[in-house]
């Protein structure tokens, strides 16, 4: 057994030693001491940098990850050696702030290594995925409350507006997956509900009158996603609807996202739990459950990257959508990201319910994962990011071209958190 509710200690001392001995050391020989940020555009086999581009969605990402372990490394939770975090947080967000915005206050997709804008699409600008404004705001507010940096607290409020401002106003560009005119994504209100999360949590740490607007934002973001993409029939996540809020026949509106579904569902029991609101933990965790039984291979172990409605591959009326296709292509590949959402979301169904089925759903997370995603072979200390139905590492670009210290060390810091609370 690798989680005993009995002995939490021993699990939280496996994720630390995970950070200190694997994931820092790589990440940290992959900051850039000279210009700030991260150089992330390796292979998937984590072994040659391909670029020293720097894409704003993974910089903003960086900022939350290297404050959090900072927070992690003060507090003894962890001990990091030969570490110069704080440097390197204090160049990066002057980078971001300095090379990141346009006139307009939206975040640039890409840039190179110093700075200089660039286009991700040749011909379609250079502000062309509002993700990349949502992840600094993330970054720029954890670094704040870390800190307690006023200035970038309002740095991350005002981009903040700007993102509910294009909302608004239906202008959102949404690369590498842009939106079909007509549709709606559970990905924005997802990703909007852990932005304001995390925003109002910092405002609320720095005394900020603004925390009252952020907080209801946040509860609304949760409401939409609880009341209008949640199917209380199938106990899933809705990722697609159509025209007029309709589910269609077709691939976009009948396809899954375990990986998607899993992740939104912490976003979900976390803020429900801090506004007692035990119907809405009710749902998420049996969601969690669902989620993972619709996306799990019976064969060789793991979640499926995408599956129907009704269980496995994905089907249905085309659209002639690119989503589409990416949807079919890849639906049986095993991702690294969605099975450590798993790993964080069955511990905090677990410890938020005392269902006794998450303490199983962990171990048997756990199993799969450790056994599969370690690059054993070129022994970087990293995962190899994708890999085929069989486990056996496949070359090829998710989302982005690059890897992301995010998704792994996110969720090791949070169950840390977790289950030094325990």
């Amino acid at each position: 057994m690798y989680f005993d509710p009995g002995n939490s200690g021993k699990l939280k001392r496996f994720y630390a030693n995970q950070i200190e001995e694997y994931f820092f050391p790589y990440w940290n020989s992959a900051v850039d001491r000279v210009s700030g940020g991260i150089f992330n555009c390796f292979d998937n086999a984590g072994t040659k940098l391909v670029s020293r581009n720097k894409y704003t969605w993974s910089q903003g990402r960086f900022v939350w990850i290297w404050s959090r372990l900072y927070e992690l490394n003060e507090s003894g939770a962890i001990s990091l050696r030969n570490n110069s975090v704080m440097d390197d947080l204090r160049r990066t967000v002057g980078f971001i702030e300095k090379h990141a915005f346009m006139e307009n206050g939206n975040c640039v997709f890409l840039t190179d290594e110093k700075g200089k804008w660039l286009e991700s699409i040749p011909g379609k600008g250079y502000d062309t995925s509002f993700y990349a404004d949502c992840f600094v705001v993330l970054g720029f507010a954890a670094y704040a409350r870390v800190f307690q940096d006023n200035h970038f607290a309002d740095v991350a409020y005002r981009i903040y507006e700007r993102i509910s401002q294009r909302i608004a106003e239906g202008n959102l560009r949404s690369e590498p997956y842009p939106i079909p005119t007509g549709y709606r994504f559970h990905s924005v209100p997802m990703i909007m509900l852990n932005v304001t999360e995390e925003l109002a949590l910092t405002l609320d740490g720095l005394g900020d009158d603004r925390r009252g607007v952020v907080d209801a934002d946040s509860v609304r973001y949760m409401k939409e996603i609880m009341e209008e993409f949640y199917d209380d029939m199938g106990r899933r996540i809705i990722e697609t609807r159509g025209p007029g809020g309709a589910i269609l026949d077709n691939v976009l509106c009948r396809h899954v996202n375990p990986g998607h579904a899993i992740e939104d569902l912490w976003f979900v029991m976390e803020l429900a739990s801090r506004k007692k609101r035990g119907d809405y933990i009710e749902k998420a965790a049996a969601g969690v459950k669902s989620a993972i039984n619709m996306g799990w291979d019976n064969e060789f172990g793991g979640l499926f990257r995408f599956v129907d409605a009704s269980g496995g591959k994905p089907k249905g009326r085309l659209t002639g959508d690119a989503y589409e296709t990416l949807i079919l292509d890849t639906w049986d590949t095993k991702l690294w990201w969605p099975h450590s959402e798993m790993l964080y979301a069955t511990l905090l169904a677990y410890y938020l319910t005392k269902d006794g089925e998450f303490v199983s759903l962990y171990n048997s997370a756990h199993e799969y994962v450790f056994s599969t995603f370690p690059d054993t072979e070129n022994r970087t200390g990293e995962w190899v990011q994708i890999r085929d139905r069989a486990g056996r590492p496949i070359n090829k670009v998710v989302a982005l071209p690059v890897k992301d210290p995010y998704h792994i060390m996110r969720n090791m810091i949070l169950m840390i958190e977790l289950l030094e609370k325990a």
